[in-house]
């Protein structure tokens, strides 16, 4: 995706369902969250493992389908892990999958292609939109 494509994902977006979030400060997972929310995204985590918990202030779901309605899935999973939560996004009716830096699995990210989603790979949203300067001060 171009600059362009992904500032208007990010604009267009607002309700985000984190795959993989964690509840520790030190993961990846967790500052992401933490900067979505201070953007004003309305974040939900998604972990079957720490389900009815809270992280940043967001209650924990365990699955996908207690995050809708969605906008966007970001996924922190192993990328041989993502063809599943793809799959959901789209039965779901997200608009968009998003796979972390180093999440890369081109057989989910064509399913979601074909089905109409858009797709970024192996970029992250806390990255992408101060480069981009779509942040909020």
């Amino acid at each position: 995706m171009n600059d362009a494509e992904i500032r208007d994902l990010l604009l267009g977006t607002r309700r985000i369902a984190v795959v993989g979030a964690s509840n520790k400060p030190a993961r990846p997972s967790y500052g992401v969250m933490e900067f979505l929310l201070a953007q004003g995204f309305e974040v939900t985590p998604v972990n079957p493992g720490l389900a009815g918990q809270e992280i940043l202030g967001q209650l924990v779901v365990a699955s996908l389908a207690e995050a809708t309605p969605l906008d966007m899935v970001d996924l922190f999973r192993n990328p041989a892990e993502v063809e599943a939560p793809v799959r959901e996004a789209i039965r779901l009716g997200a608009k968009s999958v998003w796979m972390q830096l180093g999440v890369i699995n081109e057989t989910a990210a064509e399913l979601a292609r074909e089905a109409g989603l858009t797709v970024v790979m192996d970029r992250c949203p806390a990255i992408e939109m101060p480069r981009l300067g779509i942040v909020k001060a």
